[in-house]
């Protein structure tokens, strides 16, 4: 038996549901029981039937699930799957920074460890970082953080001023707008379309700009032949399924080469996942074995962060937000 028939085999037997986001190898994708971008897969987990959850992603991702659904076992493939949106905003040069300050609305992207978004008032996606921008009044001053490139385009998306946390993410700022221009002169009936964690200049050359799922449905429903993609290749896989008949190319880092990945992301493989299958289940006895990939979220983080992100969910779904209570400095 190979490992994609064990998987499935222990998935079934042992009452598990595999999530995975678009960025995930393409082997990965095909034995998920859902695929999508962080705000789907935060809701798919959180509302599922089953009680044990693999998300192959990255971790701040199976973080999220577990917030909205404590009483869920999540489990990440590989604990070091971290990013760089969360490395570069720790927890106590956050909290100084949040608390200069006084009485400003924090909106922080999902892309962000438990710890700061327990100091943030409000998390969003890229999926519905302007509503989120939006439900804010007007009166507010607005704090965004981690990703200043996904910052300065909701700036000029919404015309709200905001301050911005000085954070980017490693893959999407190694697209090179110059090697991009030379791509579109060779390909000018291409359509662009990027992902807004990238600069301004990719920004200013693409024809579509949204999350994950924006840009896939994209490319699902324009009947355009070709298209440059400036996000991470994984995408690259759920494009090919829904527009076989499309000549897809990921636009170019400085070394002119169609070859971003994120290191993170791809750190998950399918053996990794057939290990939690296998071990990360209670025995017969009622016991659970515990394994360092299982998520756990801090008592004295849980609370607020579970807020920020309950906030989220609420304006996403189109209800009111009281933002005179339970701010969280």
């Amino acid at each position: 038996m190979g490992v994609v028939e064990e998987i499935l085999l222990y998935k079934k037997q042992n009452g598990f549901q595999i999530l995975a986001h678009y960025y995930e190898e393409g082997d990965i994708q095909d034995i998920a029981d859902e695929i999508g971008d962080s705000l789907f897969l935060a809701q798919k987990g959180s509302q599922s039937d089953k009680q044990n959850i693999i998300l192959a992603g990255v971790v701040f991702m199976g973080e999220s699930v577990k917030l909205l659904a404590p009483h869920k076992r999540v489990f990440v493939p590989d604990v070091n799957a971290g990013c760089s949106l969360v490395h570069g905003s720790p927890e106590v040069k956050f909290r100084k920074w949040r608390e200069s300050f006084e009485d400003a609305i924090c909106v922080t992207y999902i892309n962000s460890s438990v710890k700061v978004k327990a100091l943030s008032d409000i998390i969003c996606t890229s999926s519905n970082a302007e509503k989120i921008i939006a439900s804010i009044p007007s009166g507010k001053k607005v704090l965004f953080a981690p990703d200043q490139n996904l910052g300065r385009y909701l700036i000029k998306k919404t015309g709200r001023e905001m301050e911005l946390w000085p954070g980017s993410c490693e893959v999407h700022v190694l697209f090179h707008a110059k090697e991009l221009d030379k791509l579109i002169r060779q390909n000018p009936e291409a359509v662009v379309i990027a992902h807004p964690e990238c600069n301004d200049g990719i920004l200013s050359l693409s024809h579509v700009i949204g999350s994950t799922s924006r840009l896939l449905e994209e490319v699902r429903s324009n009947p355009a032949k070709k298209f440059i993609v400036a996000t991470e290749e994984g995408i690259l896989h759920q494009m090919k399924k829904v527009r076989p008949d499309a000549e897809l190319i990921q636009a170019p880092t400085e070394a002119g080469c169609g070859c971003n990945q994120c290191p993170y992301m791809k750190l998950n493989t399918l053996e990794k996942i057939l290990r939690i299958l296998k071990e990360g289940v209670s025995s017969a006895a009622g016991t659970q074995k515990l394994l360092p990939e299982e998520i756990f979220i801090e008592t004295e983080y849980f609370e607020k962060a579970n807020l920020a992100l309950e906030r989220m969910m609420k304006v996403s779904r189109g209800e009111p937000i009281d933002w005179n209570s339970g701010i969280s400095i």
